[in-house]
């Protein structure tokens, strides 16, 4: 699509897409949609039920069926789950659907978030710590091939990132109106990442 009506984003367990997503959706006054929540919503189950009666590829098939129709809606902040970007046609649809943002996020602070998250099947696991490093070793290339922006969750607090992702996104609509070429050379300090814009700061907090 030529003009990027919605906000993506997406990173691993623990990134923060769901909070930073409620909060960026009041700043810009859009609609905000947790795939995960508004999966379970639709099936009336939780995620391990899901995993536990059909398996992960049951869900990932679930997850690409409402992946394909949230990306049909238009002006909102869609938050998707860790391994959205596991099938091509997702990525595919994704990259299309809005503004991409990868909330990077270490594994330590991942751990720490996730800790005494039992909603979450892929981390029942003896080590935890060795799943999410298995898993972002995965999945870290395929968030950045489809990201338009990629923002350090450890470097910035929630606020900041907030202000971040909403600034490249008013910019891009500003692009857009204008005919300019959108995602290029508009978000300052940010450098170029396989023509993908990277934020940092010094700051600390999520």
């Amino acid at each position: 699509m030529a003009e990027r009506t919605n906000i993506v984003l997406v990173g691993p367990m623990g990134a923060g897409k769901s909070t930073v997503g409620r909060h960026l959706a009041a700043r810009l006054q859009m609609p905000f949609v947790d795939s995960d929540r508004e999966l379970e919503s639709r099936t009336g189950v939780d995620i391990p039920t899901i995993f536990e009666y059909e398996g992960e590829e049951g869900f990932r098939r679930r997850e690409a069926a409402l992946l394909q129709d949230l990306c049909a809606r238009s002006g909102i902040v869609l938050a998707t789950g860790g391994g959205a970007v596991m099938r091509p046609e997702n990525r595919e649809q994704l990259q299309r659907c809005g503004l991409v943002v990868y909330l990077r996020t270490p594994v330590a602070l991942q751990l720490k978030r996730t800790a005494r998250d039992r909603n979450r099947p892929l981390l029942q696991t003896e080590d935890p710590r060795a799943r999410l490093e298995a898993l972002l070793e995965v999945r870290d290339p395929l968030y950045r091939e489809i990201a338009h922006l990629i923002v350090d969750t450890d470097r910035e607090h929630l606020r900041s990132t907030v202000r971040l992702i909403a600034r490249q996104y008013r910019n891009e609509c500003a692009g857009n109106r204008s005919g300019t070429q959108p995602g290029k050379g508009r978000t300052p300090g940010a450098r170029n990442n396989q023509k993908r814009k990277a934020a940092r700061s010094g700051h600390r907090g999520a």
